[in-house]
């Protein structure tokens, strides 16, 4: 029989969607987990109910909540969210225990399943924080430049995204990196187009790479591209979104990845930067509120609990 990962994983980028991040109840361990065995069949009623928006759904665990509700060998690489230091940003770990990101292309699909997963889990779960995403113009971060243009396509999608043979036991599942930035736009809005093009190390309108050497150190482009020893790009995939409202704007930054030590390596070349301490300048003009890590395993692990 075929393992097959949670529908929101590798699915296309969306135009709608919601962060939802829950905390188990002490006491309530086996409430949550009841729940957790119905969380499937409430995913594909929906689905049907919304047929045609594109409606997916991932739900994920931190260590924290891993070592409360489960029995199994923990997965091989779940551990805490890392804490990097740099010149202009700091981010550490949040205690959350549960991750549910739904996504479509219609906001009351999206609202109606959070909503009945939500309910699926009653009182044995706490609401920490709920952050409603939407897709700007075309694809674009809040910043103006578009969001994602790396992306893994085709195949290659699931080859970042799903664990193989490094984990046969939670192959199918990912790894699901969260991260809360909020943006400081009119401090961004003072620079220049050209100003605001080397620090992404890319061209605004047209969305246009630049040359290698033509580069700065400290571009975004630059700092968030890392290599293995052998030259080979390490990539992950991301369903980042833009979110915003009158007093707080930014981006819910997720990518979903088979090992969490590649997102690892990039925030960190982005925070604390080489050897020679080239950050990534961008991060002058936005704040990480919190990171969190959190494994998302297989449609058949719901079916063994």
């Amino acid at each position: 029989m075929p393992i097959h990962s949670q529908s929101g994983v590798c699915a296309e980028a969306s135009s709608d969607a919601t962060f939802v991040s829950l905390n188990i109840v002490s006491g309530k361990e086996n409430i949550a987990l009841k729940a957790l065995e119905h969380f499937l069949e409430t995913v594909e009623k929906k689905q049907s109910q919304f047929a045609g928006t594109h409606l997916f759904a991932t739900i994920g665990f931190s260590i924290y909540a891993w070592n409360q509700l489960f029995t199994q060998t923990k997965p091989k690489y779940l551990e805490e969210f890392p804490s990097f230091k740099g010149k202009y940003i700091e981010v550490g770990p949040e205690h959350i225990d549960i991750c549910v990101h739904i996504r479509s292309i219609r906001k009351d699909a999206t609202f109606s399943l959070t909503q009945a997963i939500v309910d699926l889990f009653g009182n044995s779960v706490e609401i920490v924080s709920q952050t409603d995403c939407f897709k700007y113009l075309d694809n674009r971060d809040l910043t103006g430049f578009v969001d994602g243009t790396e992306n893994p396509q085709g195949e290659s999608r699931a080859q970042t995204a799903l664990i193989q043979d490094e984990d046969p036991e939670y192959r199918s599942g990912s790894y699901l990196n969260v991260m809360k930035f909020v943006h400081n736009l009119p401090k961004w809005e003072t620079l220049s187009t050209t100003e605001q093009e080397q620090v992404y190390g890319r061209t605004k309108e047209d969305d246009i790479e630049f040359p290698a050497a033509e580069k700065s150190v400290h571009a975004h482009t630059k700092r968030a591209s890392i290599k293995d020893q052998n030259g080979k790009s390490l990539e992950i995939l991301r369903q980042s979104m833009p979110f915003g409202n009158l007093t707080e704007k930014g981006l819910m930054f997720a990518s979903y990845v088979r090992k969490p030590e590649i997102f690892n390596q990039m925030l960190k070349s982005m925070i604390i930067g080489d050897e020679d301490g080239h950050s990534d300048h961008l991060m002058q003009y936005t704040d990480a509120r919190y990171g969190s890590l959190f494994f998302v395993p297989s449609t058949s692990f719901f079916n063994q609990l």
